[in-house]
């Protein structure tokens, strides 16, 4: 195992970069609320957040400017402030000492920094060398439900349509969606500035930059390379759609998976039944299925409509639908669980 694999302090001090941001209130939150051992939290932002005081387990904690010295002591720092400063501070860290879980796209394809869902392939875990990847949110939730599906029989190829929440692009666009949303409500004009298009009572093809070889945008592109990566299969045909639509903080897709022999539906549910982070919600009788509202807040991916797809005569597909907090398991849920894979490993 590589000497950088474990922790040693049994509490150890932790870092949050970006703490201001809606992934990092969400890393504050799965902090506390799992009870996660450590001696210190640091809270670090811009210059601009410096000062802001921020409730924890009973105490004040006071946002601090984040800088060259800010990782001395740190033994776990999650970085959740953009690709840009992750390039450039992710390194300072782990030069400091610290164990770094990145929640940008900055080191995702970086075949030297493992790309880890604990569900799908903790056992990357075990060579890192200071930096570990938190996945696209996508890619995070749908590897929960496709791991054990992969794990147990072979996929041969994967379909995807997703309906991607505000909370994907921060707080400043849950804003908007409220906003926009009264605004419609009281038909007063409104503005958008976070998105192209207007967001309230509407849906638009995701607003990633589009690539002009392959008319795919930036937020598929990712979503087929991490999964691809995750799962372990770097040549697994992937088609993917990535929608935005006016939900505040989860992720829903639906999904259809061709295997490589016939398979049933009640296969695929026992099978996700007893998945880690996994629950079930199908039923067919009340037509009540997977839904972003009952998926906010919640730690599982939420799955169902499962289904042997008709359009596949041979019987190899499955078609299903899942639902998964953004803020959570495609985010900061993940990299919390991260974390604490590596304080479970002995020194």
């Amino acid at each position: 195992m590589n000497a950088q694999s474990s922790i040693r302090p049994a509490a150890p001090v932790i870092a949050i970069v970006g703490a201001t941001g809606a992934v990092g209130a969400e890393l504050i939150a799965c902090l506390e609320q799992r009870d996660v051992p450590l001696s210190a939290l640091r809270l670090l932002a811009s210059p601009r957040s410096a000062g802001q005081v921020v409730p924890f387990r009973g105490a004040d904690l006071t946002i601090e400017a984040l800088n060259d010295d800010s990782f001395e002591g740190v033994d776990i720092a999650f970085f959740s402030a953009g690709a840009t400063i992750s390039r450039r501070f992710a390194p300072l860290a782990v030069a400091a000492g610290a164990r770094v879980i990145d929640n940008s796209s900055a080191f995702r394809m970086d075949e030297a920094v493992p790309l880890v869902v604990p569900e799908a392939n903790a056992a990357a875990l075990a060579d890192h060398a200071g930096l570990i990847a938190n996945p696209n949110c996508v890619a995070a939730i749908a590897t929960v439900a496709l791991a054990p599906l992969q794990q147990r029989w072979s996929i041969s190829r994967l379909s995807l349509t997703t309906y991607q929440s505000a909370s994907g692009a921060g707080a400043i666009a849950m804003e908007e969606l409220r906003q926009g949303t009264a605004a419609a409500l009281a038909d007063t004009p409104f503005e958008p500035q976070v998105f192209p298009h207007p967001y309230a009572f509407n849906l638009f093809s995701h607003n990633a930059e589009i690539d002009p070889e392959t008319g795919y945008n930036g937020e598929e592109l990712k979503v087929i390379a991490e999964t691809r990566r995750i799962l372990g299969q770097p040549k697994l045909p992937i088609g993917v759609t990535c929608v935005r639509v006016p939900v505040l903080r989860a992720h829903s897709m639906a999904v259809t998976i061709r295997f490589e022999d016939h398979i049933t539906p009640a296969q695929i549910r026992d099978c996700l039944a007893a998945a880690p982070g996994v629950r079930i919600v199908d039923d067919q009788a009340t037509n009540h299925f997977p839904m972003p509202s009952e998926a906010s807040g919640e730690d599982d991916v939420l799955v169902g409509r499962i289904r042997t797809d008709l359009g596949d005569p041979s019987g190899r597909s499955i078609a299903m639908f899942l639902s998964g907090d953004q803020l959570r398991k495609g985010a900061a849920l993940n990299a919390v669980q991260i974390a604490e894979a590596l304080l479970a490993v002995p020194a």
